[in-house]
């Protein structure tokens, strides 16, 4: 594949290793330049703190997946040295020919025999791991009585109502969140830690208790919801003598994590796919204490939206990878998707990026809903199920966007209208409907515009997310 400057970002663990790479490669610390004569690998010498400079080599055995090795101690993988070796080649710096190293040339052989072994294995569809049934019936044993602990409190709660949150003990609902943890329900002990934080949010904030309290509704709502499909779900699972995981939202609601194997094992995949991001945002979940990189993706063949999410917990921040913008068309060999209706969570192993085509950005907006009624009927059908979220992401066609009353209108190319609006939950760090304004003219008609679908509770009505727009010649983000 040809290199490019965002495969680099791509390869980097985070965007400082990158740019500290790309600063040793632009100050010339970087000499004994080599390559082998199919340009197979690149090697050189990079000045390092100490006399002994690091060895640094690139190994592009797989033209896709290049192997990055560097002599220095650092635990990032690559690291800056390997990446300013990157941005060498990327330079088209002097390279001379030379023999491969022998050091590198036994670290190729147990590449080699390590790449012969997965090949015999190539054809079987990775086995998902082996538990004990006597062990999985503990697990569900204890879920099952998690269940009770969390239906118990919300009867409790809703028996003396939503607003006698001002008056509990978060800490109340920070031990049912850990109890609810030690039974394998994280899912819902996300929502007692939602739960907790509003109790602090109104005990410390009195003048925000509406919304508070209508923030609690909506996790209460989802709580009985999960409790009730969960304890019917669990009981079939149980008589059934079923441990494996199901193509259901409840597997994940009720904090079971999904693998790949087990993907695999429910058919939950697709071959040779290519996908566009649309969008790309960073939430961070208080009550988790978690960040989230969330992109929306497009298959350029189904026209299917889904998304991809890197958690990473803010105490482990610089163990966990973070993701970025990516641009151009993504192939993916074998691309996973979680259960679930609209807009699920997608996963791949490996993908290529490469230049859209002016076909495939031509074609972009064609991809959209067919109108703003054929959205909406989504919306609502989602918004009915109590697992799943209360907004979609969806792409509609322009016909022309205007103020209407001193808000962002869009009309549809059947004369249907929507209001243009931030989703409040989304926060002032998402805010990007002003950003209309910046554009040099107004979304012309023949283009889509993709956001997020929602209902808002300020005056009951479904409102419109800006967060692209698609033309056929860009995608103009209004977000990152």
């Amino acid at each position: 594949m040809e290199l490019t400057e965002q495969f680099i970002l791509m390869k980097a663990p985070n965007p400082a290793a990158a740019q500290n790479g790309k600063k040793l490669s632009q100050k010339g610390h970087f000499s004994d330049l080599c390559k082998t004569a199919d340009n197979s690998l690149y090697w050189a010498d990079c000045a390092g703190s100490g006399k002994t400079p690091y060895r640094v080599s690139v190994d592009w055995t797989d033209p896709n997946d290049p192997i990055c090795r560097c002599t220095c101690p650092s635990r990032q993988i690559p690291c800056k040295h390997a990446l300013g070796l990157l941005y060498e080649i990327l330079a088209k710096k002097n390279f001379i020919t030379a023999d491969t190293p022998q050091d590198i040339a036994s670290k190729r052989a147990k590449q080699a025999a390590r790449a012969a072994k997965k090949a015999e294995e190539a054809g079987a569809p990775p086995k998902p791991k082996k538990s004990s049934a006597a062990a999985q019936k503990k697990k569900l044993a204890k879920q099952l009585s998690g269940l009770e602990m969390a239906e118990k409190m919300m009867n409790d709660l809703l028996a003396a109502g939503i607003g006698t949150l001002a008056g509990a003990s978060a800490s109340t609902y920070d031990k049912l969140a850990k109890d609810l943890g030690n039974c394998y329900l994280t899912g819902l002990q996300n929502t007692l830690q939602r739960i907790a934080l509003i109790v602090r949010t109104v005990q410390k904030s009195p003048d925000t208790a509406d919304r508070a309290y209508a923030e609690a509704l909506r996790e209460m709502i989802y709580l009985h919801s999960a409790v009730k499909k969960g304890r019917v779900f669990l009981e079939e699972k149980m008589n059934a003598e079923n441990f494996s995981a199901e193509d259901t939202v409840l597997f994940e609601a009720l904090g079971g994590v999904w693998r790949l194997e087990d993907l695999h094992a429910i058919h939950a995949f697709r071959e040779n796919a290519r996908l566009v991001q649309l969008s790309f945002d960073v939430s961070f979940d208080e009550a988790k204490k978690e960040y989230s990189e969330r992109g929306w993706w497009i298959d350029l063949d189904s026209g299917r939206i889904d998304q991809t999410l890197n958690l990473r917990p803010a105490k482990a921040l610089k163990y966990v990878k973070g993701d970025d913008s990516r641009f151009g068309v993504w192939e993916v060999p074998t691309l996973y998707t979680y259960p679930g209706e609209m807009n699920c969570r997608i996963r791949w192993d490996s993908a290529v990026p490469r230049e859209m085509t002016p076909a495939e950005r031509e074609k972009l907006p064609s991809l959209a809903q067919p109108d703003l009624a054929s959205a909406v009927k989504l919306a609502k059908n989602q918004i009915k199920n109590t697992l799943l979220p209360k907004f979609i992401a969806v792409l509609v066609p322009i016909a022309q966007v205007g103020m209407v009353d001193g808000q962002y209108v869009l009309e549809d190319v059947r004369g249907g209208r929507i209001v243009l609006r931030d989703r409040p939950e989304d926060g002032a760090d998402h805010a990007s409907t002003a950003r209309l304004s910046m554009l040099p003219e107004p979304p012309q008609a023949g283009s889509a515009l993709f956001g997020m679908l929602f209902y808002d509770e300020a005056d009951a009505s479904l409102c419109l997310h800006p967060y692209s727009v698609v033309t056929p010649e860009n995608v103009i983000r209004l977000l990152y």
